[in-house]
Protein backbone atom coordinates (compact mmCIF):
# COMPACT_ATOMS: atom_id res chain seq x y z
CA UNK A 1 0.00 0.00 0.00
CA UNK A 2 1.29 3.43 -1.01
CA UNK A 3 1.01 6.10 1.72
CA UNK A 4 -0.49 9.39 0.49
CA UNK A 5 -0.55 12.75 2.25
CA UNK A 6 -2.78 15.46 0.80
CA UNK A 7 -1.77 19.02 1.60
CA UNK A 8 -4.90 21.09 0.98
CA UNK A 9 -7.40 18.24 1.17
CA UNK A 10 -10.54 20.39 1.29
CA UNK A 11 -9.82 22.32 -1.91
CA UNK A 12 -10.85 21.26 -5.41
CA UNK A 13 -7.64 19.32 -6.14
CA UNK A 14 -7.74 17.66 -2.73
CA UNK A 15 -11.34 16.51 -3.10
CA UNK A 16 -10.71 15.27 -6.64
CA UNK A 17 -7.68 13.34 -5.38
CA UNK A 18 -9.76 11.70 -2.67
CA UNK A 19 -12.32 10.72 -5.30
CA UNK A 20 -9.61 8.97 -7.34
CA UNK A 21 -8.17 7.30 -4.24
CA UNK A 22 -11.63 6.03 -3.25
CA UNK A 23 -11.76 4.18 -6.59
CA UNK A 24 -8.41 2.51 -5.92
CA UNK A 25 -8.58 1.52 -2.26
CA UNK A 26 -6.45 -1.57 -2.81
CA UNK A 27 -3.45 0.53 -3.86
CA UNK A 28 -3.33 3.54 -1.54
CA UNK A 29 -3.43 4.30 2.17
CA UNK A 30 -4.16 7.87 3.27
CA UNK A 31 -1.63 9.03 5.86
CA UNK A 32 -2.55 12.68 6.43
CA UNK A 33 -5.12 15.24 5.34
CA UNK A 34 -4.59 18.96 5.88
CA UNK A 35 -6.71 22.09 5.65
CA UNK A 36 -6.48 25.74 6.51
CA UNK A 37 -9.62 26.15 8.61
CA UNK A 38 -12.47 24.22 6.96
CA UNK A 39 -13.23 21.99 9.93
CA UNK A 40 -16.56 20.62 8.73
CA UNK A 41 -15.27 19.40 5.39
CA UNK A 42 -12.06 18.00 6.87
CA UNK A 43 -14.09 16.19 9.53
CA UNK A 44 -16.25 14.56 6.83
CA UNK A 45 -13.12 13.49 4.98
CA UNK A 46 -11.62 12.07 8.16
CA UNK A 47 -14.80 10.09 8.84
CA UNK A 48 -14.70 8.56 5.37
CA UNK A 49 -10.98 8.03 4.81
CA UNK A 50 -9.63 7.67 8.36
CA UNK A 51 -6.11 9.12 7.95
CA UNK A 52 -3.49 8.77 10.67
CA UNK A 53 -3.10 12.55 10.90
CA UNK A 54 -5.24 15.63 10.33
CA UNK A 55 -3.56 19.03 10.25
CA UNK A 56 -5.38 22.35 10.53
CA UNK A 57 -3.28 25.49 10.30
CA UNK A 58 -5.57 27.42 12.63
CA UNK A 59 -5.16 26.24 16.26
CA UNK A 60 -8.73 27.11 17.23
CA UNK A 61 -10.04 25.13 14.27
CA UNK A 62 -7.84 22.21 15.30
CA UNK A 63 -9.48 22.18 18.75
CA UNK A 64 -12.92 22.06 17.13
CA UNK A 65 -11.81 19.18 14.92
CA UNK A 66 -10.55 17.24 17.94
CA UNK A 67 -13.95 17.56 19.61
CA UNK A 68 -15.81 16.43 16.50
CA UNK A 69 -13.53 13.43 15.97
CA UNK A 70 -13.83 12.42 19.62
CA UNK A 71 -17.62 12.50 19.34
CA UNK A 72 -17.48 9.70 16.75
CA UNK A 73 -14.62 7.82 18.48
CA UNK A 74 -12.10 8.36 15.69
CA UNK A 75 -8.49 7.99 16.83
CA UNK A 76 -6.82 10.48 14.48
CA UNK A 77 -3.91 12.63 15.63
CA UNK A 78 -4.84 16.29 15.12
CA UNK A 79 -2.01 18.79 14.68
CA UNK A 80 -1.98 22.52 14.07
CA UNK A 81 0.42 25.09 12.70
CA UNK A 82 2.37 25.56 9.47
CA UNK A 83 5.33 23.59 10.83
CA UNK A 84 3.16 20.47 11.00
CA UNK A 85 2.43 20.71 7.28
CA UNK A 86 6.17 20.19 6.81
CA UNK A 87 6.06 17.37 9.35
CA UNK A 88 3.36 15.28 7.63
CA UNK A 89 4.97 15.94 4.23
CA UNK A 90 8.16 14.33 5.57
CA UNK A 91 6.72 11.34 7.46
CA UNK A 92 8.30 7.95 6.82
CA UNK A 93 4.81 6.53 6.26
CA UNK A 94 4.21 9.05 3.47
CA UNK A 95 5.32 7.95 0.00
CA UNK A 96 3.40 10.47 -2.13
CA UNK A 97 2.62 14.09 -1.26
CA UNK A 98 -0.15 15.93 -3.08
CA UNK A 99 0.92 19.59 -2.82
CA UNK A 100 -2.38 21.38 -3.31
CA UNK A 101 -2.25 24.21 -0.78
CA UNK A 102 -3.21 27.50 -2.42
CA UNK A 103 -0.74 30.38 -2.35
CA UNK A 104 2.62 31.03 -0.72
CA UNK A 105 1.48 29.00 2.30
CA UNK A 106 2.32 25.88 0.29
CA UNK A 107 5.97 26.75 -0.32
CA UNK A 108 7.55 25.31 2.81
CA UNK A 109 5.69 21.99 2.78
CA UNK A 110 6.46 21.42 -0.92
CA UNK A 111 10.16 21.96 -0.17
CA UNK A 112 9.90 19.66 2.86
CA UNK A 113 8.51 16.91 0.63
CA UNK A 114 11.38 17.41 -1.83
CA UNK A 115 13.98 17.26 0.95
CA UNK A 116 12.38 14.03 2.19
CA UNK A 117 12.69 12.47 -1.31
CA UNK A 118 8.94 11.97 -1.78
CA UNK A 119 6.94 11.64 -4.97
CA UNK A 120 5.43 15.12 -5.23
CA UNK A 121 2.16 15.63 -7.08
CA UNK A 122 2.52 19.36 -7.58
CA UNK A 123 -0.62 21.50 -7.81
CA UNK A 124 0.70 24.60 -6.04
CA UNK A 125 1.85 27.13 -8.64
CA UNK A 126 3.65 29.37 -6.14
CA UNK A 127 6.22 26.64 -5.48
CA UNK A 128 7.62 27.17 -8.98
CA UNK A 129 6.58 30.77 -9.67
CA UNK A 130 8.07 32.12 -6.44
CA UNK A 131 10.97 29.73 -5.85
CA UNK A 132 11.46 27.65 -8.97
CA UNK A 133 15.24 27.30 -8.80
CA UNK A 134 15.25 26.50 -5.08
CA UNK A 135 12.58 23.85 -5.46
CA UNK A 136 14.00 22.18 -8.55
CA UNK A 137 17.44 22.09 -6.92
CA UNK A 138 15.98 20.30 -3.87
CA UNK A 139 14.13 17.82 -6.09
CA UNK A 140 17.37 16.98 -7.92
CA UNK A 141 19.56 16.97 -4.82
CA UNK A 142 17.31 14.58 -2.91
CA UNK A 143 16.23 12.46 -5.88
CA UNK A 144 12.57 13.27 -5.27
CA UNK A 145 10.07 12.45 -8.02
CA UNK A 146 8.11 15.41 -9.36
CA UNK A 147 4.88 14.97 -11.32
CA UNK A 148 2.78 18.00 -12.29
CA UNK A 149 -0.95 17.80 -11.60
CA UNK A 150 -1.98 20.91 -13.54
CA UNK A 151 -3.74 19.55 -16.65
CA UNK A 152 -1.53 21.37 -19.15
CA UNK A 153 1.78 20.49 -17.52
CA UNK A 154 0.61 16.94 -16.95
CA UNK A 155 -0.22 16.69 -20.65
CA UNK A 156 3.27 17.92 -21.60
CA UNK A 157 4.80 15.44 -19.18
CA UNK A 158 2.81 12.60 -20.74
CA UNK A 159 3.88 13.61 -24.25
CA UNK A 160 7.55 13.77 -23.27
CA UNK A 161 7.36 10.50 -21.33
CA UNK A 162 5.80 8.68 -24.25
CA UNK A 163 8.60 9.89 -26.50
CA UNK A 164 11.81 9.32 -24.56
CA UNK A 165 10.87 8.47 -21.00
CA UNK A 166 12.27 11.72 -19.63
CA UNK A 167 10.70 14.84 -18.20
CA UNK A 168 13.01 17.51 -19.57
CA UNK A 169 13.45 18.83 -23.07
CA UNK A 170 15.94 17.19 -25.40
CA UNK A 171 17.52 18.35 -28.65
CA UNK A 172 14.76 16.44 -30.41
CA UNK A 173 12.03 18.74 -29.03
CA UNK A 174 11.20 21.78 -31.14
CA UNK A 175 8.37 23.43 -29.22
CA UNK A 176 5.98 23.04 -26.29
CA UNK A 177 2.41 24.15 -26.99
CA UNK A 178 0.60 25.23 -23.82
CA UNK A 179 -3.12 25.27 -24.60
CA UNK A 180 -5.65 27.74 -23.21
CA UNK A 181 -9.41 28.09 -23.57
CA UNK A 182 -9.14 31.82 -24.18
CA UNK A 183 -11.67 32.54 -21.45
CA UNK A 184 -14.99 34.36 -21.85
CA UNK A 185 -13.63 37.41 -23.72
CA UNK A 186 -11.79 35.72 -26.57
CA UNK A 187 -14.01 37.40 -29.15
CA UNK A 188 -15.22 40.45 -27.21
CA UNK A 189 -14.69 43.85 -28.83
CA UNK A 190 -11.56 45.39 -27.26
CA UNK A 191 -13.47 48.62 -26.66
CA UNK A 192 -15.89 46.80 -24.38
CA UNK A 193 -13.35 45.06 -22.14
CA UNK A 194 -13.10 47.88 -19.60
CA UNK A 195 -16.84 47.69 -18.96
CA UNK A 196 -17.04 43.96 -18.24
CA UNK A 197 -18.24 42.96 -14.78
CA UNK A 198 -16.72 40.49 -12.31
CA UNK A 199 -19.70 38.21 -12.93
CA UNK A 200 -18.96 38.16 -16.65
CA UNK A 201 -15.25 37.55 -16.05
CA UNK A 202 -16.01 34.62 -13.74
CA UNK A 203 -18.27 32.88 -16.28
CA UNK A 204 -15.70 30.45 -17.70
CA UNK A 205 -16.92 28.64 -20.83
CA UNK A 206 -15.47 25.19 -20.02
CA UNK A 207 -14.22 24.81 -16.44
CA UNK A 208 -15.87 25.28 -13.05
CA UNK A 209 -13.36 27.29 -11.02
CA UNK A 210 -13.11 29.81 -8.18
CA UNK A 211 -13.48 33.51 -8.86
CA UNK A 212 -9.80 34.40 -8.76
CA UNK A 213 -8.62 31.70 -11.18
CA UNK A 214 -11.62 32.45 -13.42
CA UNK A 215 -10.46 36.08 -13.73
CA UNK A 216 -6.91 34.83 -14.38
CA UNK A 217 -8.31 32.74 -17.20
CA UNK A 218 -10.14 35.78 -18.59
CA UNK A 219 -6.92 37.86 -18.59
CA UNK A 220 -4.86 34.77 -19.50
CA UNK A 221 -2.51 35.52 -16.61
CA UNK A 222 -3.09 31.88 -15.70
CA UNK A 223 -1.28 30.92 -18.92
CA UNK A 224 1.51 33.37 -18.19
CA UNK A 225 2.04 31.74 -14.80
CA UNK A 226 1.81 28.28 -16.38
CA UNK A 227 4.47 29.31 -18.89
CA UNK A 228 6.77 30.17 -15.97
CA UNK A 229 6.02 26.80 -14.37
CA UNK A 230 6.65 24.99 -17.66
CA UNK A 231 10.07 26.59 -17.98
CA UNK A 232 11.06 25.21 -14.57
CA UNK A 233 9.40 21.82 -14.93
CA UNK A 234 10.84 21.01 -18.33
CA UNK A 235 14.12 22.96 -18.26
CA UNK A 236 12.75 25.14 -21.06
CA UNK A 237 13.37 28.71 -22.13
CA UNK A 238 10.54 31.20 -22.63
CA UNK A 239 10.91 30.93 -26.41
CA UNK A 240 10.53 27.14 -26.21
CA UNK A 241 6.92 27.55 -25.06
CA UNK A 242 4.08 28.74 -27.28
CA UNK A 243 0.68 29.50 -25.76
CA UNK A 244 -2.10 28.34 -28.08
CA UNK A 245 -5.76 29.23 -27.61
CA UNK A 246 -7.85 26.10 -28.00
CA UNK A 247 -11.49 26.96 -27.16
CA UNK A 248 -12.72 23.36 -26.90
CA UNK A 249 -10.32 22.46 -24.02
CA UNK A 250 -10.01 18.92 -25.38
CA UNK A 251 -6.29 18.97 -26.19
CA UNK A 252 -4.61 19.84 -22.91
CA UNK A 253 -1.18 20.56 -24.40
CA UNK A 254 1.18 19.36 -27.15
CA UNK A 255 4.86 18.80 -27.87
CA UNK A 256 6.38 19.26 -31.33
CA UNK A 257 9.52 17.32 -32.28
CA UNK A 258 12.20 18.17 -34.81
CA UNK A 259 10.93 15.59 -37.32
CA UNK A 260 7.63 17.50 -37.53
CA UNK A 261 5.66 15.10 -35.32
CA UNK A 262 3.31 16.66 -32.77
CA UNK A 263 2.16 14.64 -29.77
CA UNK A 264 -0.99 15.77 -27.99
CA UNK A 265 -2.81 14.61 -24.86
CA UNK A 266 -6.60 14.71 -25.21
CA UNK A 267 -9.27 14.20 -22.60
CA UNK A 268 -12.30 15.55 -20.82
CA UNK A 269 -11.75 18.81 -18.89
CA UNK A 270 -11.66 16.91 -15.59
CA UNK A 271 -8.79 17.21 -13.09
CA UNK A 272 -9.14 13.60 -12.01
CA UNK A 273 -7.32 12.50 -15.19
CA UNK A 274 -3.98 14.21 -14.42
CA UNK A 275 -4.34 13.34 -10.74
CA UNK A 276 -4.79 9.65 -11.55
CA UNK A 277 -1.85 9.74 -13.95
CA UNK A 278 0.43 11.28 -11.30
CA UNK A 279 -0.71 8.79 -8.65
CA UNK A 280 -0.22 5.72 -10.84
CA UNK A 281 2.76 6.70 -13.02
CA UNK A 282 4.25 4.84 -14.80
CA UNK A 283 1.06 2.76 -14.82
CA UNK A 284 -2.59 3.79 -15.24
CA UNK A 285 -5.54 3.52 -12.85
CA UNK A 286 -9.28 4.21 -12.92
CA UNK A 287 -10.06 7.91 -12.47
CA UNK A 288 -13.84 8.05 -12.75
CA UNK A 289 -13.58 10.35 -15.78
CA UNK A 290 -16.07 9.82 -18.58
CA UNK A 291 -14.69 8.64 -21.93
CA UNK A 292 -14.04 11.26 -24.57
CA UNK A 293 -16.54 10.93 -27.43
CA UNK A 294 -14.33 11.56 -30.45
CA UNK A 295 -17.26 11.25 -32.84
CA UNK A 296 -19.14 14.14 -31.24
CA UNK A 297 -16.31 16.63 -31.82
CA UNK A 298 -16.99 18.71 -34.90
CA UNK A 299 -13.74 20.70 -34.82
CA UNK A 300 -10.58 21.50 -32.88
CA UNK A 301 -9.61 25.16 -33.22
CA UNK A 302 -6.31 26.91 -32.46
CA UNK A 303 -5.43 30.61 -32.34
CA UNK A 304 -2.41 32.66 -31.38
CA UNK A 305 -3.18 34.90 -28.39
CA UNK A 306 -3.53 38.62 -29.11
CA UNK A 307 -1.18 40.49 -26.74
CA UNK A 308 -3.31 43.64 -26.99
CA UNK A 309 -6.25 41.64 -25.64
CA UNK A 310 -4.12 39.62 -23.23
CA UNK A 311 -1.20 41.83 -22.08
CA UNK A 312 -0.63 39.65 -19.02
CA UNK A 313 1.04 37.01 -21.20
CA UNK A 314 3.78 39.43 -22.23
CA UNK A 315 4.24 40.56 -18.63
CA UNK A 316 4.74 36.97 -17.52
CA UNK A 317 7.20 36.24 -20.32
CA UNK A 318 9.22 39.33 -19.41
CA UNK A 319 9.21 38.44 -15.71
CA UNK A 320 10.51 34.94 -16.46
CA UNK A 321 13.24 36.32 -18.73
CA UNK A 322 14.33 38.66 -15.92
CA UNK A 323 14.21 35.85 -13.37
CA UNK A 324 15.04 36.26 -9.68
CA UNK A 325 12.15 37.68 -7.67
CA UNK A 326 10.30 39.03 -10.70
CA UNK A 327 7.95 36.05 -11.25
CA UNK A 328 7.02 36.19 -7.54
CA UNK A 329 6.34 39.93 -7.87
CA UNK A 330 4.21 39.31 -10.97
CA UNK A 331 2.13 36.72 -9.14
CA UNK A 332 1.64 38.83 -5.99
CA UNK A 333 0.73 42.01 -7.87
CA UNK A 334 -1.73 40.09 -9.99
CA UNK A 335 -3.49 38.68 -6.92
CA UNK A 336 -4.00 42.17 -5.50
CA UNK A 337 -5.14 43.56 -8.86
CA UNK A 338 -7.62 40.73 -9.43
CA UNK A 339 -9.12 41.23 -5.98
CA UNK A 340 -9.41 44.96 -6.65
CA UNK A 341 -11.30 44.18 -9.85
CA UNK A 342 -13.59 41.72 -8.04
CA UNK A 343 -14.23 44.47 -5.46
CA UNK A 344 -15.12 46.91 -8.27
CA UNK A 345 -12.17 49.17 -7.44
CA UNK A 346 -10.55 48.95 -10.88
CA UNK A 347 -11.68 47.98 -14.36
CA UNK A 348 -10.86 44.66 -15.98
CA UNK A 349 -8.10 45.93 -18.27
CA UNK A 350 -6.48 47.78 -15.35
CA UNK A 351 -5.41 44.44 -13.87
CA UNK A 352 -2.46 44.22 -16.24
CA UNK A 353 -1.70 47.91 -15.69
CA UNK A 354 -1.31 47.36 -11.95
CA UNK A 355 1.02 44.41 -12.53
CA UNK A 356 3.09 46.32 -15.07
CA UNK A 357 3.55 49.29 -12.71
CA UNK A 358 4.57 47.07 -9.80
CA UNK A 359 7.12 45.21 -11.92
CA UNK A 360 8.53 48.53 -13.19
CA UNK A 361 8.99 49.79 -9.62
CA UNK A 362 10.65 46.60 -8.33
CA UNK A 363 14.41 46.16 -8.01
CA UNK A 364 15.75 42.80 -9.16
CA UNK A 365 17.10 40.36 -6.56
CA UNK A 366 18.09 36.72 -6.72
CA UNK A 367 15.99 34.20 -4.79
CA UNK A 368 18.51 32.57 -2.46
CA UNK A 369 16.05 31.19 0.08
CA UNK A 370 12.33 31.02 0.89
CA UNK A 371 12.56 34.16 3.02
CA UNK A 372 13.64 36.20 -0.02
CA UNK A 373 10.72 34.84 -2.06
CA UNK A 374 8.20 35.50 0.71
CA UNK A 375 9.54 39.04 1.28
CA UNK A 376 9.31 39.76 -2.45
CA UNK A 377 5.72 38.55 -2.38
CA UNK A 378 4.72 40.73 0.58
CA UNK A 379 6.55 43.80 -0.75
CA UNK A 380 4.86 43.44 -4.13
CA UNK A 381 1.45 43.21 -2.48
CA UNK A 382 2.00 46.44 -0.57
CA UNK A 383 3.17 48.19 -3.71
CA UNK A 384 0.19 46.86 -5.66
CA UNK A 385 -2.18 48.21 -2.98
CA UNK A 386 -0.59 51.64 -3.44
CA UNK A 387 -0.91 51.44 -7.22
CA UNK A 388 -4.59 50.53 -6.96
CA UNK A 389 -5.19 53.44 -4.59
CA UNK A 390 -3.35 55.87 -6.88
CA UNK A 391 -5.48 54.73 -9.81
CA UNK A 392 -8.65 55.36 -7.85
CA UNK A 393 -7.39 58.79 -6.73
CA UNK A 394 -6.79 60.05 -10.27
CA UNK A 395 -9.75 58.21 -11.71
CA UNK A 396 -7.61 55.85 -13.77
CA UNK A 397 -9.72 52.72 -13.33
CA UNK A 398 -9.17 51.48 -16.86
CA UNK A 399 -5.94 50.59 -18.63
CA UNK A 400 -3.69 52.91 -20.54
CA UNK A 401 -4.77 51.24 -23.77
CA UNK A 402 -8.49 51.17 -23.25
CA UNK A 403 -9.39 53.89 -20.74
Amino acid sequence: MIGVTILGATGSIGTSTLDVLSRNKDKFNIIALTANSNVDKLFSQCEKFKPLYAVVVNAEAADKLKVKLKSVSLDIQVLSGVENLDYVASLNETDYVVAAIVGAAGLSSSLAAAKASKRILLANKETLVMSGQLFMDEVARNKATLLPVDSEHNAIYQCLQSFNGSQGLSDEVRKIYLTASGGPFRKTDLKLLDSVTPEQACAHPNWSMGRKISVDSATMMNKGLELIEACWLFAAKVDDVQIAIHPQSIIHSMVEFIDGSVMAQLGQPDMRTPIAYALAWPERIESGVQSLDLFSMSSLEFEKPDHARFPCIQLAENAMRQGGIMPAVLNAANEIAVQAFLDNEIAFMAISEVVERVLAQTTYHEVNDIKRAVNADSDARLLAYDVVKSMATVGLTGSKNHA
